[in-house]
């Protein structure tokens, strides 16, 4: 397919020297049809080396066997699967790794440099805070919301009602912990407005 590419968008530059010269419009169509068709030969050729790449690199034993690997990649991400037989199943909810060795997964979640890590959120009290419209402090590209003077708080923070930051994917500052201060002061006005 890269032959092609290459052929293609030959052909395309010799279609418009000519059309250019000719002064043909049809020519310098047929040079764009040819550079597109260039163009998909040439995503196509690449699409086709990575799936090449991708199967030399699986394990001999796992292509042998017939076995998948507990990462199965889709659409380019890595997707952990789960390979639990229903036999061995003793009443717990969640991920469980598969028989055989434990799958060291820290190599999957890429690491963000000098992120504060986040604070962990009983799910009751998530949604809750996902309710709120007080303000936290968000930096673009960072995963963190903060409250207002937060050290970790670095960059050019901007502020949005805590709800929206949620919404945006932003999950609470480990190092300022604002879900537990945000749900405390709900808890003080709401406590407050039923006494008064």
């Amino acid at each position: 397919m890269i032959v092609t590419s290459i052929l293609l968008i030959l052909l395309a530059v010799a279609l418009l020297v000519a059309g250019l010269a000719g002064s043909s419009s049809v020519l310098l169509i047929a040079s764009i049809a040819a550079s597109l068709l260039a163009a998909v030969a040439l995503v196509l050729g690449a699409r086709q080396a990575a799936a090449a790449r991708a199967m030399a690199e699986r394990n001999p034993s796992e292509a042998d066997s017939g076995v998948s690997s507990p990462y199965q990649q889709a659409g380019g991400f890595v997707v952990p699967s789960q390979h639990v037989s229903a036999s061995t199943d003793h009443g717990g909810t969640g991920w469980r790794q598969p028989p055989g060795p434990p799958v060291d997964t820290s190599a999957l979640v890429a690491p963000v440099d000098d992120e504060p890590a986040p604070q962990l959120v009983p799910p009751a009290d998530a949604a809750r805070l996902a309710r709120l419209d007080h303000e936290v402090w968000v930096v673009d590209a960072h995963p963190r919301y903060h409250l207002a003077g937060c050290a970790r708080l670095l960059g050019e923070p901007e502020q949005l009602p805590v709800g929206e930051a949620v919404d945006l994917g932003f999950t609470p500052c480990a190092h300022c912990a604002p879900a537990t201060a945000l749900l405390a002061e709900q808890g003080r006005t709401a406590s407050g407005g039923a006494g008064g």
